[in-house]
């Protein structure tokens, strides 16, 4: 902090106004102030004297977590001569405060644990803990808190301590672990009704569970265990109790896992859970919701852990279908929060059928799928006075999705068309109130997709009905038909003669406010399936396209309808494509030029980007077949768009959003005609250079790279498609050179490598022979580290496709110049290129961009093998050896071995295999 260390008046101040000044601006710079005073060195001693002090629950809440999180971020600004005094601060701390507020102890008790597990001489903490404070009744809540998030830090993703150090502590922990049950087990002996003292010892005993260091052996004869089922028996138990015994019990069943291994611990859970069924019921009919949901959580967990054994051995010992029964029980209670809680289960169920395949073994689960999609159906059920069509968004929608999917996922064991027909008969031989008919269509339409379409008089009769039903239905029905009759596209497909009485009820529902959305979506799914017979439809098409905005449309409708649109435009004669292409974006054109010329009489107009999204989907979708040598029948049409297009780019060139819809309709503009664009090709690019240097909007640098995607292979391009590159990476190099700026635009980076990839793609030796790609280089290099999904993939990308040109083919005739090429290049950058790497893999970049460093590294080695050994083993001799707290985090034995292990790997996947292990020792 400037002006050096605050006084701690200052800072009560400043924790004052964070809770309790009345004006916002006060609370967000005290904020700001107090969360500088957190990264600053003072902040160690200030928070040992606040704590000190002990003046009130504030300063003293503060203090606590600045500590926890100097220890779990900072831990190195201190020097390993006051790791003890600080401990024994922390366990004064506690004691002292330990009355003052639950939250204070649980911060402190984190400091204390992510202490304990950086500090490799504090030998033994579990142990030393319980003999200090062990015969205190007054430390033994602090002590169990300590004792419960010790096990939980121990895979905290802010505590880098490496998988040497993790594996020790976890030993550790193993050895101690009977001697914390037994305190936890006399816990319970002394607590008699304290309810508080109980909920503490059962998350203690869970996290335990959780870390997976309880002898199962020992804990299946242990009384915690009849205790816990003792309580979840007990009608009388509150709901905070029942809630930590559920979790507790959760987290024994999922640390038995492998259950062959826990057998005796297994068992005595299998038969713990089984006798809950009583008390389910029980709290079924004292409408307890939170009870039952624990339940259900309860028997969920029983059978996710005992789902190998149910496949293996179905009725059998601990493969006992009573499990499934249970799930049932829960799916026929009338609130759809319960049966949602089991759908993971069934969904893995259905996936672990699926790969064993064995009818037999079908047929044993295929009455319990039967019962689900029963129950599934009547929860769907809308309310019967609901009025208007299903709301999708609220809860209730969301979980029909859910159902949707499920149902999807399942259906294959009961059968497609055994369940569409029998759906359908409940429809046809009885009179259902209208939400029963409502949620049996709603899932038919599930699963209208897996139905063989061929030769199929059900669904060819479904369809038939459905496109009769009567206006005066109720419109939530009406909503759902429509849904499955876009779902039954395919079987329109197959019998063209359902196209226009289909047509005729889609555009009924089109012009009716609630349905016009849905109805526009089904008439986009049979344009998609049915292109070919949609053609001779293709002015009603266009009809309804020109007069859009008549009908009542979402967004996404309006877009889907022009993408039907254009899919069927596109499967029309060559020689009318244009005519009717410049039909269909008249409309939009038309709009953007009025809009343009409200924005030069008034200096401002309406939002563009819904024409300009309208517009990209009709290039994206119009993809006609083209004979080579044959004119690409929308290259005119395009060409006669592009001045709107630029004028809307000119205007609006400041706003990031506009912008970005802009250049994604140009983008499609151009994939729509490919080489055919060439004419734009000066224009546009001199229009994206010029806005970039004023405006650098990440898109053009996106925009740029489909341009040399298209172009990059013609010889009379690639100096023009260089100067654009340059003259873009000018701004951009800017741009990234401002502090932490790599981090703050993401976008830009993830762009700039996409660009700089297709030219090593599409014309490598151009670009390795500019000056420009000096700069690319040490700016990818700098980019490693950067943990963005799609950044980092680019750069890496970048790297990989850049050094593989190098590499391979000797009979390509620039093969040579490319390989001496690149060799200058990682003469001069490829030491520096592994030394980042190695760093940001061991501490910058999550596990998932580890296959794409391998293939950087894996490339770098085809290149020149002797090289990469040497680079490799400088960038090992600068990781760091050992932790701030004394633990060795590698050994010489583990650096030798990775260092073998990639440079002798014989494919790219050992590589990425031994990366994997090997960052373990740094995370």
């Amino acid at each position: 902090m400037e002006g050096g260390k605050p006084s701690l008046t200052l800072v009560y101040q400043a924790v004052q106004a964070l809770y309790h000044d009345p004006d916002p601006s006060g609370k967000e710079r005290a904020s700001l102030w107090l969360g500088e005073l957190q990264r600053s060195m003072f902040a160690w001693e200030i928070s040992d004297q606040l704590l000190q002090l002990k003046q009130d629950v504030e300063s003293c809440y503060f203090a606590a977590q600045t500590m926890k999180m100097k220890i779990q971020t900072s831990f190195y600004e201190l020097p390993p001569e006051t790791h003890n005094a600080l401990r024994d601060s922390l366990l004064t701390h506690i004691q002292n405060l330990k009355d003052l507020s639950p939250i204070i102890v649980t911060q402190l008790a984190l400091a204390i644990a992510d202490l304990a597990l950086q500090m490799a001489s504090w030998k033994g903490c579990v142990h030393t803990l319980i003999e200090k404070y062990n015969e205190d009744a007054g430390s033994m809540p602090f002590l169990i808190e300590i004792l419960t998030v010790l096990p939980e830090e121990v895979h905290s993703r802010s505590l880098r301590i490496g998988a040497n150090r993790r594996t020790e502590i976890i030993e550790d922990l193993a050895f101690y672990s009977n001697t914390v049950i037994a305190l936890l087990t006399s816990c319970v002996e002394k607590a008699g009704g304290d309810e508080k003292m109980l909920i503490k010892v059962f998350r203690c005993l869970g996290s335990w569970f959780n870390l997976g260091v309880l002898d199962s052996n020992f804990m299946a004869s242990n009384q915690l265990l009849m205790v816990l089922f003792q309580i979840l028996q007990r009608d009388e138990t509150s709901t905070n109790l029942h809630e930590a015994a559920s979790d507790c019990v959760c987290s024994a069943l999922y640390a038995i896992e492998s259950v062959d291994t826990n057998v005796a611990l297994a068992l005595q859970l299998f038969q713990g859970v089984l006798t809950l069924e009583t008390a389910y019921h029980m709290a079924v009919a004292r409408e307890d919701l939170d009870k039952v949901l624990n339940y259900c959580r309860i028997f969920t967990e029983l059978c996710e852990t005992f789902l190998e054994t149910t496949v293996r051995t179905p009725g059998q010992g601990m493969g006992d279908l009573r499990t499934l029964e249970l799930l049932l029980i829960c799916a026929g209670h009338p609130q759809y929060e319960v049966v949602e809680i089991s759908f993971n289960f069934w969904y893995r169920l259905g996936e672990h059928l699926y790969k064993i395949n064995d009818a037999n073994l079908h047929g044993v689960f295929r009455p319990y799928i039967q019962r689900l999609l029963h129950c599934l159906a009547r929860h769907c059920q809308l309310d019967p006075d609901h009025e208007g069509i299903p709301e999708e968004t609220d809860d209730f929608g969301e979980f029909r999705m859910r159902v949707s999917d499920l149902v999807k996922d399942v259906i294959f064991l009961v059968g497609s068309m055994e369940c569409f027909s029998q759906l359908y008969s409940t429809l046809k031989d009885g009179n259902p109130p209208w939400e029963v008919t409502e949620a049996v269509l709603f899932i038919m339409a599930s699963i209208a997709k897996s139905v063989d379409p061929e030769n199929n008089p059900t669904v060819a009769e479904v369809l038939q009905q459905v496109v009769l039903l009567p206006e005066s239905v109720h419109m939530a029905v009406r909503y759902t038909s429509i849904e499955l009759v876009g779902e039954m596209s395919e079987v329109v497909d197959r019998n063209p003669r359902f196209l226009d009485p289909v047509l005729n009820y889609l555009m009924k529902g089109l012009r009716e406010k609630p349905l016009a959305s849905a109805a526009a979506k089904a008439i986009h799914n049979i344009c998609s399936v049915c292109r070919d017979h949609m053609a001779q439809h293709f002015q009603g098409l266009l009809d309804i396209a020109r007069s859009l905005d008549s009908f009542a449309l979402s967004t996404e409708a309006a877009v889907g309808l022009l993408k039907g649109t254009a899919l069927v435009l596109a499967r029309l004669p060559l020689e009318k494509i244009a005519e009717c292409l410049s039909d269909l974006c008249a409309v939009q054109v038309l709009a953007l030029k009025k809009l343009l010329a409200e924005r030069s009489r008034n200096g401002k107009s309406a939002d563009p980007t819904a024409w300009l999204d309208r517009l990209a989907v009709i290039f994206r979708h119009t993809n006609p077949i083209v004979e080579n040598g044959q004119t690409h029948p929308c290259q005119k049409v395009i060409q006669e768009i592009w001045p709107v297009l630029s004028e809307t780019l000119n205007a609006h060139q400041a706003d990031n959003r506009i912008v970005e819809r802009c250049c994604r309709c140009l983008r499609f503009a151009v994939r729509c005609v490919g080489k055919g664009s060439a004419s734009l090709l000066q224009p546009l690019v001199t229009q994206m250079v010029s806005v970039y240097q004023v405006y650098p909007h990440s898109c053009f640098l996106y925009l740029g790279s489909i341009l040399v995607d298209e172009y990059g292979m013609e010889e009379g391009c690639r100096q023009g498609l260089l100067d654009m590159l340059q003259a873009l990476c000018m701004p951009t190099f800017q741009l990234l050179e401002q502090p932490n700026s790599l981090r703050n635009h993401p976008d830009t980076v993830d762009d700039l490598f996409r660009l700089a990839t297709r030219f090593v793609q599409r014309s490598p030796v151009t670009l390795l022979g500019s000056s420009i790609v000096v700069h690319i280089i040490q700016c990818a290099i700098a980019a490693t580290s950067l943990d963005h999904r799609d950044a980092n993939c680019s750069v890496m990308k970048f790297i990989r496709d850049l050094i593989h040109t190098g590499v391979g083919n000797d009979h390509e005739e620039d093969f040579a110049l490319r390989k001496r090429l690149i060799g200058q290049a990682m003469e001069q950058n490829g030491q520096q290129l592994i030394n980042q790497l190695l760093h940001s893999c061991c501490f910058c970049l999550p596990p998932y961009t580890l296959p794409d460093v391998a293939e950087v590294l894996w490339e770098v080695m085809l290149f020149d093998r002797p090289m990469f050994c040497r680079w490799l083993e400088n960038a090992l001799k600068g990781l760091p050896k050992q932790t701030a707290g004394g633990a060795v985090t590698v050994t010489h034995k583990q650096l030798t071995e990775f260092h073998k292990q990639v440079t002798s790997a014989e494919e790219c996947k050992q590589v990425c295999w031994a990366i994997r292990e090997f960052t373990r020792l740094y995370r």
